[in-house]
């Protein structure tokens, strides 16, 4: 296949999110090196980050790029957060779906994460209960034969593909399960955050509801904190992330009484 013909294959999410990905790792770059890392040519990269750029996710520099400074608020897209850390989410994902065992009653946010380990959990064809406030989980479990999925009802926020708010707030205070699966925004070495209220609110119902809750993050969510905390790390029995995260993070969890796994990052086919 020719490089041309990979160019016009790359979705511009994916595209948006190798560049992301390429700043968070290189840095300040410039328009062709970018291009280069995304294989696209120097007009569709200048498109590109002009729209990136539009939605807050990068600053232009004279020539290139850079990231901005990190802020509490930022929401992601949905559609190009999918794309960002797409291997480590999947490790994360497949080593968490192994901590679910028949009949167990399953807490699901909506992360792409946690959407990972849904969809390996499938393809163990034990019969489950999922509760989840999130259209696209619930969605993906619709097509498990032996799996009872539950919505707990709530307002859609627009573009986020989620419930939120009443009535599902009062279903949680109600429902005891036997396992939570969140992601998280940020994580910070003594909570996890998330960026609006509503999410935030709903993540620490879904915690409070569980008797055990996993986080399954990949390591480039261990940074300052985002607008508001949804629990303290004291809630959390498990925290999965990739081998990426740094000395200095895994020292920082020392003595929060979780238990933190790493999973190996599988090499990148494009490589």
């Amino acid at each position: 296949m020719s490089s041309q013909t990979k160019r016009v294959e790359l979705i511009p999410a994916k595209r948006h999110a190798m560049i992301i990905e390429y700043l968070r790792t290189h840095g300040a770059s410039s328009i062709g090196e970018l291009a280069e890392a995304t294989r696209g040519s120097i007009s569709t990269v200048r498109r590109d980050l002009e729209q990136l750029e539009e939605d807050g996710y990068l600053e232009r520099t004279h020539g290139g790029a850079r990231l901005p400074p990190v802020l509490a608020t930022f929401e992601r897209e949905r559609v190009l957060n999918a794309h960002l850390q797409s291997r480590q989410k999947m490790a994360i994902g497949a080593e968490a779906a192994l901590r679910l065992n028949p009949r167990e009653s399953v807490i699901c946010d909506g992360s792409s994460t946690v959407f990972e380990a849904v969809r390996v959990a499938i393809a163990r064809n034990m019969p489950l209960t999922i509760v989840t406030n999130s259209l696209d989980v619930a969605q993906l479990c619709a097509s498990a034969p032996n799996w009872q999925v539950i919505m707990p009802g709530g307002t859609i926020r627009q573009g986020m593909n989620c419930l939120y708010g009443e009535p599902g707030l009062s279903f949680f205070k109600v429902l005891h399960a036997d396992v939570c699966l969140v992601g998280a925004y940020a994580i910070n070495e003594d909570s996890l955050t998330d960026a609006t209220i509503e999410a935030a609110i709903m993540k620490g119902a879904m915690i409070k509801s569980a008797r055990r809750t996993i986080v399954l993050a990949d390591s480039s969510k261990f940074t300052v904190p985002a607008f508001l905390t949804s629990c303290e790390l004291s809630a959390v029995h498990e925290l999965i992330t990739d081998d990426g995260i740094s000395a200095a993070h895994r020292e920082a969890l020392k003595g929060r009484n979780v238990q933190l796994t790493t999973v190996p990052v599988p090499p990148d086919d494009a490589d």
